[in-house]
């Protein structure tokens, strides 16, 4: 099929490179001139694991182009809307970007049946609201009637960031929304591939063993968009709720992370999303539970286990540094070094990383941060370049003279390091990752989360 990415982050860029490498025609754009530079040369804009070597394999089904002329819309069988939809101050998504998009594919739209598929995460409703806008401008620009001309559904994505592409290939599910039907069969047949699993897996990605085919599940364009936030709810729930219970282990000396695997074991509930840590970050928990109080709030509601699900989670950042100063009593000049800067391993992405309040409570009490990152220090000098922390090439800047060392993520390279070596110093693990009884033979003194 010909397809169109609007938008080239992490969900548009790798849904991109999915739909290429199976076989279509696929055309991304973006606004960002000097981002569709790096693509068109090869180079993708973010870190993200086998996006380089798919970007390889798919390069002769995939262009890019800033220019919506160039993009050929009225050509196009599919576009896919995935665009950033950040939050407002009252928690709600700005659908500024949305809208722009639904607009400009209102302009190029031609006689030829288009289905529109939602796939940033939006709020309930919007699959409407987008239907509205190409409507409405559509028969502004063109002085006709749009009726029949394309179909909006939504198809929200389940991507986790470090494993984006394997999880495009092998999703747990594809769910599709409409009240089109003819919208729904052209989905279907896009993503047949993954559904039936008969296309020949990349060697850098092989097909889990035992996978047959992937459910599919169609349904109501609003049922398909509460989906979304619903399940991004629950996996943030789940978190908050093992570090809830962690509290309560240190206090009466219990180990939080064998409660977490006598609980995982009842195959009601399962062990994932059960690793007490300092919670969770990134570009979905938080800002989709935001925008689930929010629209709760149009309606009437309250959301107060979501809400606590949040409070219990930017608690955890807060935590970290009173365990600190709990240890060494005074933070003022104190130097701490910070193992970790993404908000979790395997991505460069900084978004509502635990590591920026960490570092900004250390700070506002006197401490002198330095951080290493093996991947994200670049995208931290230049989102947050006077923020006070410095940023340190090699772990051994990061912890010389360190005398206090907080482990923020949970990266591979820092259970390798010859702890050994490290003069003992306070150590917050904020994973529950390192060996800690290792790390206590050696002379450090290990807090770990619930434990």
């Amino acid at each position: 099929m010909r397809v169109l990415i609007i938008g080239t982050g992490y969900v548009g860029l790798n849904t991109g490179v999915m739909l290429a490498y199976l076989g279509n025609e696929v055309t991304c754009i973006d606004v960002n001139a000097e981002k569709i530079k790096l693509l068109q040369a090869g180079i993708a804009p973010f870190y993200e694991p086998h996006l380089e070597e798919m970007f390889a394999l798919a390069k002769d089904k995939i262009s890019f182009t800033d220019n919506y002329e160039a993009a050929q819309i009225g050509e196009k069988d599919v576009i896919f809307i995935a665009v950033g939809t950040p939050s407002l101050p009252d928690g709600s998504a700005n659908l500024e970007y949305v809208r722009q998009a639904a607009e400009s594919i209102a302009e190029k739209l031609s006689d030829k049946f288009t289905v529109v598929v939602n796939k940033s995460t939006v709020p309930i409703g919007s699959g409407n609201w987008v239907g509205a806008i190409i409507k409405t401008h559509y028969e502004k620009t063109h002085g006709k009637k749009a009726n029949g001309l394309f179909a909006v559904v939504s198809n929200p994505e389940f991507l986790k960031q470090g494993a984006a592409l394997h999880d495009s290939l092998y999703p747990d599910r594809v769910v599709i929304g409409s009240e089109n039907e003819h919208g729904l069969d052209v989905l279907r047949e896009l993503f047949g591939p993954v559904l039936r699993q008969d296309f020949e897996a990349p060697a850098c990605l092989p097909r889990p063993e035992g996978l047959k085919e992937v459910p599919l599940l169609a349904c109501d364009l609003t049922s398909a968009e509460v989906i979304k936030y619903a399940a991004n709810a629950f996996l943030a729930l789940k978190i908050s709720y093992i570090n809830e219970i962690a509290r309560l282990t240190a206090k009466v000396g219990a180990d939080a992370q064998m409660v977490a695997k006598g609980i995982g074991l009842d195959n009601r509930i399962g062990p994932r999303f059960l690793n007490p840590g300092i919670g969770w970050g990134g570009s979905c928990f938080g800002k989709d539970t935001a925008a689930l109080v929010a629209t709760a709030r149009e309606y009437q509601l309250e959301m107060p286990i979501v809400q606590a699900a949040r409070d219990v989670n930017y608690g955890q950042r807060s935590w970290v540094v009173d365990a600190l100063q709990e240890q060494l009593k005074i933070l003022k000049g104190r130097r701490v070094a910070l193992l970790g800067f993404s908000f979790k391993p395997e991505t460069d992405d900084l978004r509502d990383a635990p590591s920026l309040d960490i570092a900004r409570l250390l700070i506002q009490r006197g401490a002198i941060v330095r951080a290493h990152d093996p991947i994200a220090l670049d995208n931290a000098r230049r989102q947050y370049p006077d923020m006070g922390v410095t940023y340190c090439q090699e772990v051994e800047d990061a912890l010389d003279e360190a005398e206090a060392i907080v482990l923020v993520t949970e990266w591979p390279y820092y259970r390798t390091l010859n702890w050994s070596k490290i003069p003992p110093v306070v150590l917050v693990d904020g994973r529950n990752y390192l060996d800690d009884k290792a790390l206590r033979a050696l002379g450090f003194t290990v807090i770990g989360v619930g434990r």
